[in-house]
């Protein structure tokens, strides 16, 4: 299994088609995860972002996340964000992003 870490995230890049956060996507952690997401996009076609293990988020990591979904678009690879922790789906909903979100 290959993955990348910091403090209280990780990256699971072992799957071909999806990439699986665990941990905390906040603002201590958010910088680290998005340059770790767009380093794995590169490296190959990634059909989902997987988020059922992460455990703690806040702006930082919705911001996180909308700028993966966006980094994928930019690479014409779309990328469907899967089980979004029900805070990080609230937080969407009232920040008016949820549908940016495939």
């Amino acid at each position: 299994m290959t993955s990348i870490s910091k403090p209280e995230f990780q990256l699971d890049t072992s799957s071909a088609d999806a990439l699986a956060v665990s941990g905390v996507l906040s603002f201590d952690t958010a910088a680290a995860a998005l340059l770790a997401i767009r380093a794995a996009l590169a490296t190959g076609r990634r059909a989902r972002l997987d988020l059922s293990r992460v455990r703690q988020s806040d702006s930082a990591g919705l911001a996180c996340v909308l700028a993966s979904v966006a980094e994928a678009s930019r690479r014409g690879q779309p990328l469907q964000v899967a089980h979004m922790p029900a805070g990080m789906l609230a937080l969407a909903r009232v920040c008016g992003v949820d549908e940016l979100m495939p």
